[in-house]
């Protein structure tokens, strides 16, 4: 994801759902966080945020990996580029869970492009990465893409979700995860209007219960299409969370 806090507001639940069933997780902001703040400069809030994000990543069971750039500076670059295929290399995860490509914020949208990029890397021995790693050829990997803020893209249309994950039996520790990010409750509030970041996740989960008309919490997923990641069209989600995860039947279907 791009900053410290994103992964608590948009997905954890998916990923301590995944925890309970076995999986290993891992964590990583691009970005340091360096700019979300209006009382501390920014070496004190990039200092800050990591720490916060540490204590998260350890109440959530994950690898903790660090950022690689500052705020505003998540570009489609081939230095990016080369350090994060290098850690998506270097990890061979089964699946990557990242932002979704249209969003409120560009940090987040160019986050999801260098994912996509990184993930689809895997099995090409001459793009080089940084450090070095050794391709994955055989490697198969899929792609989730979570809802953006507000639940609209950056031209406020809908976006409806593919598929749901049930978090109602882990949102206590999902908000917990969330809550270790302190310094964000004041920045978020003057900044963008969350009046409380904590009951603003609460709502965004609870709406995407609502739509599932399945769960009371919620996190929406959309799949992105298997060619160039895995050699066959899967879906590990599913197969991972049985009945904590719903499709919607007729979500292909045109109007």
């Amino acid at each position: 994801m791009a900053h410290p806090d994103d992964i608590e507001f948009l997905f954890a639940g998916t990923m301590l759902q995944l925890a309970a069933r076995g999986w290993d997780l891992h964590y990583m902001n691009i970005s340091s966080g360096n700019c979300g703040s209006i009382k501390m400069n920014s070496a004190v809030t990039r200092k800050t945020r990591k720490e916060e994000a540490m204590k998260a990543a350890y109440l959530l069971g994950a690898k903790f990996h660090p950022s690689i750039c500052d705020d505003l500076e998540i570009v489609y670059s081939v230095d990016l580029l080369r350090q994060l295929a290098s850690i998506i290399r270097t990890v061979e995860p089964d699946v990557v869970l990242t932002h979704s490509t249209d969003d409120y914020m560009v940090d987040h949208m160019e986050t999801a492009r260098l994912a996509v990029t990184a993930a689809f890397s895997h099995g090409m021995p001459n793009f080089k990465t940084e450090p070095k790693t050794s391709h994955l050829v055989d490697h198969n990997v899929s792609l989730y893409h979570a809802m953006p803020h507000g639940l609209v893209d950056s031209y406020r249309k809908k976006v409806i979700p593919e598929a749901y994950v049930d978090i109602t039996s882990v949102i206590d520790t999902k908000r917990s995860a969330l809550a270790e990010h302190q310094s964000q409750h004041s920045w978020l509030e003057a900044s963008q209007g969350m009046n409380s970041y904590l009951r603003s996740m609460d709502e965004m989960s609870e709406q995407m219960g609502l739509l599932s008309r399945k769960f009371k919490y919620a996190e929406g997923w959309r799949r992105r299409l298997h060619i160039g990641f895995s050699k066959e069209d899967q879906n590990p989600l599913k197969d991972a969370l049985g009945d904590m995860y719903y499709s919607e039947p007729n979500y292909f279907q045109n109007d």
